[in-house]
């Protein structure tokens, strides 16, 4: 199995820029735990959001990252509980032809991917694994003319 380290997505011509168009489920942590998405363990702590996905995948994103990843959606108020739309922001994905293993960030959880499934970047040294079948599902190609990160 490959073992991704020091990836750099800025860099691989393989890579492009895609955007997550979804609705979520989300329920705020009262206590620190874990739990197991498809692609591996998930640590949280307490305030973070604990994330159901429209393809009924879980996973968690940190209380620090989450107000820039998602807004609330419908009668949903700011850091309730209840369904958030993920904000419409590019980032670098890249298709792996071989299962491979990844850590979300340095010291972080790892991740295991198969051979179609898509390593995502959010940010230097914060990455991502997410399924073929919902990468299709939840992600699109970026649009000429949408707001990017800057790419070398």
């Amino acid at each position: 199995m490959l073992e991704l380290r020091d990836i750099d997505l800025t860099r691989d011509p393989a890579a492009a820029l895609h955007v997550k168009d979804e609705v979520v489920q989300v329920v705020f942590a009262a206590t620190a735990g874990s739990l197991i998405s498809l692609e591996g363990p998930n640590r949280y702590a307490a305030g973070d959001a604990l994330i159901s996905g429209a393809t009924a995948e879980r996973w968690s994103v940190s209380r620090d990252r989450f107000d820039a990843k998602y807004v609330p959606e419908g009668s949903t108020v700011a850091g309730a509980d209840g369904a958030y739309r993920a904000r419409p922001v590019p980032v670098l994905a890249r298709q792996m032809h071989e299962a491979f293993t990844l850590a979300r960030s340095a010291g972080g959880d790892v991740l295991n991917g198969t051979a179609g499934d898509w390593v995502l970047q959010y940010a230097p040294g914060d990455y991502g694994v997410v399924a073929q079948v919902r990468f299709a599902r939840v992600y699109r190609a970026q649009r000429p003319g949408e707001d990017s990160p800057q790419r070398p």
